[in-house]
C-alpha cells in the first residue's frame, strides 16, 4: 500500500513566509536595539536580546503553521505547555518585551503586515520617549542601613534613636542571626534628613554598636565602617 504524504504547505505561499520571516525579524531587531538602548541597570543580556528577535520570528512561524485552524492551535498550546523556563526575569520591563515581540509575531504571522509595522513602530517610539523624559521617575533618595549588633537587648532602641535623629523615616525590612548568633544584623531603609550625610550617620550608628560593623548603601556606592 502506497504512502499518501499530503503536504499542506500550499496553504499559504512561498512569498507568504517570505514576508512573515523577515518581517517579524526586522521589527524583533528594532526591537531589540530600542531595548538596549534603553536599558539603564548593569543586567544587560546579549542573549536576552537575541532571543527576543527568535522568539518574535518564532511566533511568526507558528501562526503559519496554526492559520484558522483551531484543532491545530489547541494542539500547540498542548505541545507548549510542557516546555518549562527556570530563568528568572531579571526586570519586570524585560516581560514588556516579550510580549512586544510576540505580537509583533503574531501580527506578521496572521498577515497583518501594516499592524505589525504601526504597532512596532508607535510601542518603540513611546518607549524612546518615556527614556528620553525619564517618565515616571520618583525624585526619592533612599538609602539602605545594615548594622550588626551583639545579640544581647539595648542596642535596636539605640539604634532607632539614631535614625531618628538623623533620618526623616525609616523601615526595618529584615533581622537576621549571623554567625552563629554570634551577631545580630539589622537592615533598614531609611531617607536622610536634608542636610546629614551618610558618614554623619555611620559615625552615630558606631557609636551605638559596640564596635560592631555598619554599611550604609547609596545607589551604587557603599560606605563602610
Amino acid at each position: 500500500m502506497p504512502f499518501d504524504v499530503q503536504d499542506l504547505s500550499g496553504t499559504f505561499s512561498v512569498g507568504d513566509i517570505a514576508i512573515a520571516l523577515s518581517l517579524s525579524f526586522v521589527l524583533s531587531a528594532m526591537i531589540g536595539w530600542v531595548y538596549r538602548f534603553t536599558h539603564r541597570n548593569v543586567s544587560y543580556s546579549q542573549s536576552y536580546v537575541q532571543t527576543l528577535v527568535i522568539l518574535g520570528m518564532l511566533i511568526a512561524l507558528i501562526m503559519l503553521v496554526v492559520g484558522s485552524n483551531i484543532a491545530r492551535a489547541f494542539a500547540l498550546v498542548g505541545a507548549l505547555s510542557v516546555v518549562r523556563f527556570r530563568n528568572a526575569i531579571k526586570e519586570t520591563r524585560d516581560v514588556g518585551f516579550i510580549f512586544l515581540v510576540m505580537g509583533v509575531g503574531m501580527a506578521a504571522g496572521t498577515r497583518f503586515y501594516t499592524l505589525a509595522v504601526v504597532a512596532a513602530v508607535a510601542i518603540s517610539l513611546i518607549i524612546v520617549v518615556m527614556f528620553r523624559f525619564n517618565w515616571f521617575a520618583a525624585n526619592v533618595q533612599r538609602q539602605v542601613v545594615k548594622v550588626q549588633v551583639p545579640p544581647d537587648g539595648g542596642h535596636t532602641e539605640g539604634i532607632q534613636d539614631v535614625l531618628i535623629a538623623h533620618t526623616s523615616e525609616f523601615e526595618l525590612v529584615s533581622m537576621e542571626s549571623i554567625r552563629g548568633g554570634a551577631l545580630t544584623e539589622l537592615m533598614y531603609t531609611v531617607r536622610l534628613k536634608k542636610g546629614h550625610e551618610p558618614g554623619q550617620l555611620i559615625t552615630a550608628l558606631g557609636e551605638r554598636t559596640s564596635g560592631q560593623r555598619v554599611t550604609v548603601l547609596t545607589g551604587y556606592d557603599q560606605t563602610d565602617l
